[in-house]
């Protein structure tokens, strides 16, 4: 049975530059009474950036959140005066590996963590790939790292790569360039 919670009350706990907190009371199915912490972001892009000879680009850097550098699919959050993700996906390209792509199909979206958050990340794949120059933000330092998808899913299954949209980018990416 579907059902929907009505929200009877809504609390801004927390308003931060990426993101926004707040507590929700709602009335679920019973008719009794709960609370929901919902994280508000804009959502991001992830692209999927595939070399002309098959390998996908990667950066490494160091996440707060986890405590230790990750390898991860380029990516970046969607700016709050932006409305087009797919500009979006060409800046960051662009910007965390120098990359230009001549190709960049949406492949899908889905939801960071749907359990708290709003947040919505947007699946490129970029294709027909030129080098050029990097232009990080002011506070980033990325290493551009590339890798054949057979070896990426291997490090997915050892938790070399354990950021979950990286993992979807990779076996999305796999089943696109294999046409299923």
């Amino acid at each position: 049975m579907i059902f929907e919670e009505e929200t009877i009350s809504s609390e801004r706990i927390y308003e931060g530059k990426i993101l926004n907190l707040r507590r929700d009371r709602v009335r679920v199915h019973n008719g009794q009474e709960s609370y929901r912490e919902i994280v508000e972001h804009n959502g991001g892009v992830a692209i999927a950036a595939v070399t002309p000879e098959g390998k996908m680009v990667l950066v490494r850097q160091y996440r707060k959140a986890a405590g230790k550098a990750l390898l991860e699919v380029p990516a970046g959050k969607i700016e709050k005066d932006e409305s087009s993700h797919l500009e979006v996906a060409i800046r960051e390209l662009k910007e965390e590996t120098g990359y230009t792509a001549g190709q960049m199909t949406l492949i899908t979206h889905f939801y960071a963590s749907v359990g708290y958050s709003m947040e919505i990340i947007y699946l490129y794949l970029a294709l027909h790939l030129s080098p050029g120059e990097t232009s990080f933000d002011e506070h980033e330092l990325i290493e551009i790292e590339e890798y054949e998808i057979k070896d990426l899913k291997k490090m997915i299954k050892t938790g070399a790569i354990c950021d979950s949209k990286t993992i979807a980018a990779i076996l999305l990416t796999e089943q696109e360039l294999n046409g299923e």
